[in-house]
């Protein structure tokens, strides 16, 4: 799996959630102190966009219907059976790098 640029780090500062739009996927991606994640973006309940929610520590909370999510693991907050993907980052020469599937 390649590594594609999805952001510039000084466009995401600490704390900070976004939505990114590679090709015909949503990813969402946030800053937890320093700590630059990224996740699939959109929600397995019903799709809702999670880089448009909320970043509570390193807890994504969809928009939706405020299921949540672990930024670093994908993990439900209620049902650890139900995870969103997460990829691998890299943050080079203040750029943003994240491995994506089939990129």
């Amino acid at each position: 799996m390649p590594f594609q640029r999805l952001i510039s780090l000084n466009e995401l500062p600490p704390g900070s959630l976004v939505e990114i739009i590679c090709g015909n996927d949503v990813y969402a991606v946030c800053n937890v102190d320093g700590e630059v994640r990224a996740m699939a973006g959109l929600c397995p309940h019903h799709g809702g966009p999670l880089g448009q929610g909320a970043l509570d520590g390193g807890v994504v909370t969809c928009p939706w219907h405020a299921w949540q999510f672990d930024s670093g693991t994908g993990a439900c907050a209620f049902n650890d059976a139900v995870r969103v993907p997460v990829y691998p980052v890299r943050v080079e020469d203040g750029e943003i790098l994240v491995e994506l599937p089939d990129a």
